[in-house]
């Protein structure tokens, strides 16, 4: 008798709850598109989970929530008690009539019956199996970047660990802490562009935060679960597969303690340990659709615990650092050390250890939740030369595209691009430097071309970028027998 009672009491309030048969009904209906809010018009996938009224009208969590606060305000039992709705005297409202939810049946009753968008399937399971290897990472990566042995091995085992890590979540009841990664190197030496890439490669949300901009909660800027919020706006707010996704935040320099300062460092140590719990693994609320929390924003909750974290900036002074300590073990004698032994080592900031990044400013507790640290090499000559024109989508290869639509075809010369190397040496700028020196030299070419159709080839040479000569242009020949040979009839002294 009991048993029957609280059955039909469940019952009873299943069918107040207005989500119970009519859930299961809709899921099983099959269809492939979202439903919308009747208040709002957001989509489910923005909105999240909605509660399905009869005649097939929906209303998201917030507008119900926001309905029924108004709702409760007034009361509404003395407005239906009341017989004469068109006199105010406290217990009713003047000309308010109810709509009742029976007319609004059929397609035309409800406003923008359309659906906006499919449902997305759910995030699938990893499969270890289909997990790329670290030597076909590196192999990608290879690709894309010159160089950067080291910094592309290391970075293609973490992350085969770490995806090997989220695909099985325990191995044998041991489990596996993440792999974290802090990335040191000068500027322009591919920090960026390698998570990028490789991001790209393993076809996974990808999320690039500036540290400068981040401060502690309560001041002016961005708060630092803010990087969390964009993971999920790069991941169209799909919570499931933003939580597999890879987080890099750039100029984590700059977030180092602040020294011989009597003002609160609310941009420095404050904000590190602030990212201790998103480093670690932690469940944070973040708004959906927007930057900062707000009545209006609904919260969505993402646990970072299997987010790959990426941290690099270019620590300045941090050679001078590592100088320092290696210096300590000079003396004095025979075989003593020269003070100046490591001022002319190009990679000085391979030998960097915790002890010189604590030292810097990084506290150890976050020092301490980034386990895979290494280093960037700054680029050489050399390297400079082959950025130009190895990589898939080389600078070279650019231009070459764009003069391929009009036709014409653009060469170098091996002596213009050590030019333009030496000369991007000397900005101390990395690779950024090659594209503004590219674009200096290409600009009156990029200018002229398109205005004369008999212009088929264009060789940029030393001269040319030295100051000392112009490009070589080579005219197609309009000859009858030879329409496509071209000739060279001209080379201009300045480039004109």
């Amino acid at each position: 008798m009991d048993d029957h009672r609280d059955d039909k009491y469940e019952e009873t309030e299943l069918e107040k709850s207005g989500s119970g048969t009519e859930d299961k009904k809709g899921d099983d209906s099959g269809s492939d598109y979202e439903d919308v809010c009747f208040i709002c018009r957001r989509p489910e996938s923005k909105a999240g989970k909605m509660f399905r009224l009869p005649n097939h009208i929906c209303v998201c969590d917030d507008c119900m929530h926001k309905t029924m606060d108004t709702v409760s305000q007034f009361d509404y039992q003395g407005l239906l008690n009341n017989p004469n709705m068109g006199d105010f005297n406290g217990k009713g409202f003047p000309n308010i009539s109810f709509v009742n939810l029976a007319d609004l049946k059929g397609d035309g009753g409800i406003p923008n019956k359309q659906k906006p968008k499919k449902k997305k399937k759910a995030a699938a399971e990893i499969d270890i199996r289909d997990i790329m290897p670290p030597h076909k990472i590196k192999q990608k990566l290879d690709e894309y970047v010159v160089g950067q042995e080291h910094a592309k091995k290391v970075m293609s085992v973490a992350v085969y660990n770490h995806y090997k890590r989220v695909a099985t979540g325990t191995m044998d009841e041991i489990e596996i802490e993440k792999s974290n990664m802090l990335m040191i190197g000068p500027t322009g030496c591919g920090k960026t562009y390698l998570v990028k890439t490789l991001a790209k490669l393993l076809d996974v949300p990808l999320a690039i935060a500036d540290a400068t901009s981040l401060t502690e909660a309560g001041y002016i800027g961005d708060d630092i679960e803010s990087v969390v919020s964009k993971l999920l706006a790069a991941a169209d707010n799909d919570v499931e597969r933003a939580e597999r996704g890879i987080i890099f935040i750039d100029e984590i320099d700059k977030i180092a303690k602040k020294k011989n300062t009597n003002s609160r460092d609310v941009s420095g140590e404050s904000v590190q340990q602030g990212m201790l719990k998103l480093l670690e693994g932690a469940e944070v609320e973040v708004p959906v659709g927007a930057n900062s929390k707000n009545a209006m924003v609904p919260l969505a909750t993402v646990n970072t615990r299997n987010i790959l974290f990426i941290c690099g900036g270019a620590f300045p002074d941090l050679d001078e650092i590592i100088k320092q300590r290696l210096n300590r073990k000079t003396s004095i004698g025979y075989s003593a050390e020269l003070k100046d032994k490591y001022d002319k080592e190009k990679n000085i900031l391979s030998r960097v250890t915790v002890e010189d990044i604590r030292k810097f400013g990084m506290i150890p507790e976050f020092i301490g939740r980034l386990p895979v640290i290494f280093t960037l090499e700054g680029l050489s000559r050399e390297m400079m030369v082959q950025i130009l024109k190895e990589p898939r989508n080389a600078i070279l290869k650019q231009y070459q595209k764009l003069l391929e639509l009009d036709e014409v075809e653009l060469l170098f010369d091996e002596g213009a691009l050590e030019a333009i190397a030496d000369k991007a040496m000397e900005k101390e700028t990395g690779a950024r430097a090659l594209r503004a020196i590219i674009e200096e030299f290409m600009l009156d070419i990029m200018y002229e071309v398109p205005k004369d159709d008999n212009i088929g080839r264009v060789t940029i040479t030393r001269e040319y970028i030295e100051g000392n000569g112009g490009p070589i242009i080579d005219i197609r020949s309009r000859s009858a027998e030879h329409p496509d040979r071209l000739n060279v009839i001209q080379q201009p002294a300045n480039g004109s």
